[in-house]
Order: C-alpha cells, then sequence, then structure tokens
C-alpha cells in the first residue's frame, strides 16, 4: 500500500538550487507556530536558490513553490493541546505499540520519499519520532540532518522518560541542532549534555518585514473595527494563539472586568468551550471569542489594537505571536516564562507580569491604556527589536550558514 502522496502543483525557481532539502515535520502545517516556522523558513530558503519539499501528515496545499509529500500515520499525537487536533492523544497517552506503530509508518513512507526525492541534507522539526528517523535515515543512505526543537518537544521528553534514549541518540547524531530560544537551548542541554553546545545554535522565529507595515491604511483597520463591531473610540485589548490552558487566556478573563478595553481573543482549540463559558458565568460583555483567523486578517487586527496580552502559565518557547504583535508596534504584557523574556525587555519594548494573576494583568494593562504616549514609545522600540533581530530573511542566512557548515 502506497502510504505517501506527492504534491505536483510545484512552481519551479528561477534561481539555480543550492541545496536539496528534505524536511521532516510530525503535525499538519495549521494550527501552530512551528507550522508557521516552517512554511516560512521554506520559502526564504527556496529565495535563495534552495530547493525544499516538506513531508509531514498533512494533504493540505502548503506554497505552490514548495515541494510536498503527505505521510499517513495511524494517528497523530499531540505534545500539548493543538487546534485540529483536539481529539488526538498526547504523546504520554501512546502505548508502546502505538508508537512503534506510528514510527515504523514515519521511516516506511520517509524511506520512499527519499529514494524518490533524493536529498542531500535533511531538516528535521522536533526531536521525537521524526529525529529517530532522521538517525536511521542518516546512518543507512549517509544523509546528513539538522534537528531543530520548538521547545514543547522537550517538554514530552522530560515528563515522559520512554521518549528519551531514542531522543539522545538522534541528537548526537545529528550534525547540527538549532533551538528556538535561548530557555530552550538551556533546557536541552540540562537535559542532554553540555556536550551537545558545540553543535547547538539558537535561532528563533520571525516576521516577514512586507507583511508588517510601518503604519496600517485607515481603511484596512476600519474594515476590522466593523468587522467586529468595535468603535474607534474604543481600547482594544488583544490575545491571539492556540486556546489551550498552557497559554492561561481564563487569567485574562478574570482580568477582564476591570480593564478599560474592549479584549479580543483570536484563536481556537480545546479550551474554547471552558472560555466561552466563562465569558457567560461572568457576563462579560467586553470580551469577543472569534475563533480561527487567516493570518493576513489578524495582521491587521494586530494594528487596531492597543496592547497585546500573553498570559502563558508553562516555559512557552518562543511565541511567534508576541514578535509579530511587537513588529505592529503594540506594547506587550506578557509572563516571564521561557523563551518570552529573550524577546522583551521589562518596560523598555513590554512588561512583565506574574503568571497565573489577574490583577497584575489588570494593572499593567491599564496603565497601558491610560498612557497613549507610553504605549507608542514602547510599542515603536518594541519593532526595532524585530527589524534587527527577527526577521525570515536574516534567519534564513542563519540557517544557510549552519547548512554550509554540515
Amino acid at each position: 500500500m502506497n502510504i505517501f502522496s506527492y504534491n505536483h502543483s510545484v512552481t519551479k525557481t528561477k534561481k539555480k538550487s543550492k541545496k536539496r532539502i528534505l524536511v521532516l515535520y510530525d503535525f499538519p502545517l495549521k494550527g501552530g507556530g512551528s507550522g508557521a516556522y516552517i512554511k516560512q523558513l521554506s520559502l526564504r530558503l527556496i529565495e535563495s536558490g534552495h530547493e525544499v519539499a516538506i513531508a509531514l501528515p498533512d494533504k493540505e496545499p502548503i506554497h505552490e513553490n514548495i515541494k510536498q509529500f503527505q505521510i499517513k500515520l495511524p494517528q497523530i499525537p499531540v505534545f500539548i493541546g493543538r487546534p485540529g487536533l483536539e481529539k488526538s492523544k498526547k504523546y504520554s497517552e501512546l502505548s508502546a505499540r502505538e508508537i512503534t506503530q506510528i514510527y515504523w509508518a514515519y521511516l516506511d513512507a520517509v524511506v520512499r520519499i527519499v529514494e524518490e526525492y533524493r536529498p542531500n541534507l535533511i531538516h528535521v522539526h522536533h526531536l521525537l519520532i521524526n529525529a529517530w528517523v532522521a538517525d536511521y535515515i542518516r546512518g543507512l543512505y549517509g544523509i546528513k540532518y539538522v534537528v531543530t526543537s520548538h521547545g514543547s518537544d522537550l517538554y514530552v521528553v522530560s515528563k515522559d522518560r520512554r521518549y528519551f534514549r531514542k531522543t539522545r541518540e538522534a541528537l548526537r547524531a545529528a550534525d547540527a541542532i538549532t533551538v528556538v530560544s535561548p530557555d530552550t537551548r538551556v533546557k536541552l542541554l540540562r537535559m542532554y549534555g553540555k556536550e551537545l553546545g558545540q553543535k547547538t545554535r539558537t535561532i528563533p522565529g520571525g516576521i516577514k518585514v512586507n507583511q508588517f507595515p510601518d503604519k496600517m491604511s485607515e481603511s484596512s483597520m476600519s474594515e476590522i473595527r466593523k468587522k467586529y463591531n468595535l468603535k474607534k473610540e474604543d481600547n482594544m485589548v488583544l490575545f491571539t494563539g492556540r486556546l489551550i490552558d498552557e497559554k492561561g487566556v481564563d487569567y485574562l478573563l478574570k482580568a477582564a472586568s476591570r480593564i478599560k478595553a474592549q479584549i479580543v481573543i483570536a484563536g481556537d482549540g480545546p479550551q474554547k468551550k471552558k472560555l466561552q463559558d466563562m465569558v457567560k458565568q461572568m457576563n462579560l460583555k467586553n470580551v469577543h471569542l472569534t475563533g480561527y483567523i487567516d493570518h493576513d486578517t489578524l495582521i491587521k487586527i494586530y494594528y487596531v489594537a492597543d496592547v497585546f496580552v500573553a498570559p502563558s502559565v508553562w516555559d512557552d518557547p518562543m511565541p511567534l505571536t508576541i514578535i509579530e504583535a511587537m513588529a505592529a508596534k503594540l506594547p506587550v504584557v506578557v509572563t516571564r516564562k521561557g523563551g518570552i523574556s529573550s524577546a522583551v525587555k521589562d518596560g523598555v519594548t513590554g512588561f512583565f507580569v506574574n503568571a497565573r494573576n489577574a490583577s497584575d494583568i489588570a494593572q499593567k494593562v491599564n496603565m497601558l491604556l491610560d498612557n497613549k504616549a507610553l504605549r507608542r514609545k514602547v510599542g515603536e522600540r518594541a519593532r526595532l527589536v524585530v527589524l534587527k533581530k527577527f526577521t525570515w530573511k536574516k534567519i534564513a542566512k542563519r540557517f544557510d550558514s549552519v547548512y554550509s557548515k554540515i
């Protein structure tokens, strides 16, 4: 039985290919920050002359310029909650037999893909089953590989030691390792040994600059206000991301009655019903749960908002939504968790709040809402940081350097 299919709708790049790169991913692309990371990085690498194909358990076309292989798995488990996979088991809930079935299906598909596509480099995103497969391919075909940890994979390994040994083997055999934040690097080296530090680089995600202009047109902003029934004179507070327990959105709702603004929560996920019930029970008239919003519309919403809030209660590796908000000159109110502090400087590009503290959220948000000059100053500094450190063009150059060295 053919367990993978090939998407033939590919537009060839005019630039000469430097390397043929096969990207291995373990989820559908839509629904998580790592998926956005992979798509944008792949497009920038193609622009620089590389050829890129992505192998993943997803049949939805990614982009006309990206070759795509669909891997069919018996099931798609998740690290933590993920929109579109609400009914999936977590990796911690899998039996040994289920783990083996997923591994063999993924391995068999990748062997076939490698023989058809003939990559000269593999780039693995996440450290579990697909990294184990890359290690096998390395031994069998001699194809070098880079592995990128997005942080949530390490969270799984730290909670379930069944995944530790095979992941350690994959990391030791990898020709290079990258992580999305300094916090993720610390966790990886603490877990697997400082000796991996020599081949581990921190390369965060970023933004495509032309999607985030210095100013958004008034017509676009009016369109958003009309669509979501927001008045021009209303202040607006925004959260966007996966609606999962770890994101701490319930603490934003607990702060909502004290916040002097309309609060827009854009996103989907397994916590959505719980949040809807909270809004109803607390009789919150200033909260709008929009559900999933496409990225182009979301960018416009960033520019309409006055403050962005990310109240994560876990060590969030490096949410791209925070980088995007900063690119749109939004002051951010965030918890000092995981990799967030590598992008946000307290009192300069945003403000930190204590995790699980609704009062702190309300106080910092209202402080910004009451001071337009402070909002503007913090937002402008935030954008400058993004343009300096977090653009996909610069990030792709860093990966190009990693690829060249191996």
